[in-house]
């Protein structure tokens, strides 16, 4: 049971709960209702993410500064951003409320659920430090958007409720991978994992709440080099 990714499934809950209001409602929420939702949902991300940043030992700052800035600079090189801007634009062209079908609803769902920051750092920190925090309060985020998608038509909500079958490969699987990589890696490199994340989610947090214009999804990649800076740091500075 413990290794379960139990944050998963409520987040397949809410958005099955959030897309059975939106049948129901058959409205999109009011502007001020979504705004303020947003905005209290951010800043608990904001907070949360700020307790996570604080747990990382002084000694590993020198290659979180490395991560952060060698993942962003990976991140521009490949374009994660301009990609995310691409699945957003087709959104904006091709899913608009109204009588739309099946396809263009699941495309939606899947893309809000998905293909955030958020999914990423909160599937592996469920798995590493056995804690859901992050993805709580995902789940209440994509419950509250799946209202808003499925309720735009009677059939858009079947397109939000098969939506969960990739919610659960994508962030069910980061989460086992958060379980395995438990065992093999330092300690260093997982609070290091942690700490990049968090400032990951910092930067959503303030491009929400304040416009700042950070291309957010351009850090996904300090993940990765996170393992391998913090990895090599910590070995080298046990042989000497």
């Amino acid at each position: 049971m413990k290794r379960l990714p139990k944050g998963t499934f409520i987040n397949m809950g809410t958005i099955l709960i959030g897309g059975l209001i939106g049948l129901l409602l058959h409205q999109v929420l009011p502007e001020n209702i979504q705004l303020i939702t947003m905005q209290a949902v951010s800043l608990a991300i904001l907070l949360l993410a700020i307790q996570m940043a604080m747990k990382l030992p002084e000694e590993l700052w020198i290659p979180f500064i490395f991560s952060l800035v060698l993942g962003g600079v990976l991140g521009e090189a490949m374009g994660v951003k301009a990609l995310f801007d691409g699945w957003e634009s087709w959104l904006r062209i091709n899913f608009q409320l109204g009588e739309k079908g099946f396809s263009e609803a699941f495309i939606a769902a899947f893309v809000f659920f998905c293909a955030s920051p958020i999914t990423i750092v909160g599937a592996i920190e469920e798995g590493i430090n056995n804690k859901k925090e992050l993805l709580l309060v995902k789940s209440v985020l994509d419950g509250i958007m799946a209202i808003a998608i499925a309720s735009a038509a009677s059939n858009s909500f079947f397109g939000v409720a098969f939506s969960v079958i990739p919610l659960l490969i994508i962030q069910g699987g980061l989460t086992f991978l958060g379980f395995q990589i438990k065992g093999t890696f330092l300690k260093s490199v997982l609070a290091q994992i942690s700490a990049i994340g968090a400032a990951i989610l910092i930067a959503l947090a303030l491009k929400i709440l304040l416009g700042a214009q950070i291309p957010v999804a351009n850090l996904l990649p300090a993940l990765i080099m996170a393992v391998i800076i913090t990895g090599a740091y910590s070995r080298l500075k046990l042989r000497f």
